[in-house]
């Protein structure tokens, strides 16, 4: 490999995640993803709650899924923008969790998050949650957001959010290797 092209990817990821806004909250930062965040998200994402309360997360986690996952992230033509739910600025783990947001048509984004275990029932998916829909960074006139029907927690985070049900569909979960009852949620937004 040429060190020039080699330099020209580096350049463009970073060109991606500038793209990105950084988000404050009173207890974490959310930034765009850094390549050293593969690390932590294979630790969390190994752990088959949290892979099976995601869509797209397998497990066992394949070597190398997490450095992709980030190569994605960064990636200038991307679809979908993720944040790292970041502590570190206030005396917690450097990443607690992600949260994203997808571009659809119509100026519509699907938000997805996960958190890690050790992070649960702490209330950081709903600042994160809530901190994404008040920047609203893709300018979305709607967002949509589903929750696995035995995850009443994800659930709640939405509802806190000022997400409303829509109605009950189903998706495939990689790590179930089966399709799973969900509960779809939209929010409006303002303007």
């Amino acid at each position: 490999m040429r060190e020039g092209s080699r330099l020209d990817d580096l350049d463009a990821a970073a060109a991606g995640a500038l793209s990105q806004p950084v988000i404050r909250t009173d207890r974490f930062t959310l930034r765009p993803l850094r390549r050293s965040d593969a690390g932590m998200i294979a630790h969390y994402t190994a752990d088959r709650r949290v892979a099976e309360g995601t869509r797209a997360i397998p497990h066992p986690l394949p070597p190398g899924a997490s450095d992709s996952f980030v190569a994605r992230a960064l990636a200038a033509d991307r679809a979908e923008d993720v944040w790292a739910i970041d502590g570190s600025d206030h005396k917690l783990a450097e990443l607690l969790g992600v949260v994203s947001l997808t571009r659809m048509e119509d100026a519509r984004s699907e938000l997805g998050f996960w958190i890690g275990a050790g992070f649960w029932n702490t209330g950081f998916a709903t600042e994160a949650v809530a901190a994404l829909v008040a920047a609203n960074p893709h300018g979305s006139r709607t967002l949509f957001a589903e929750a696995f029907q035995d995850n009443p927690g994800s659930a709640r985070v939405l509802t806190n959010c000022g997400f409303v049900y829509l109605g009950d569909a189903e998706s495939w979960s990689v790590a179930r290797g089966a399709r799973v009852p969900t509960w779809t949620y939209l929010r409006r937004m303002a303007g």
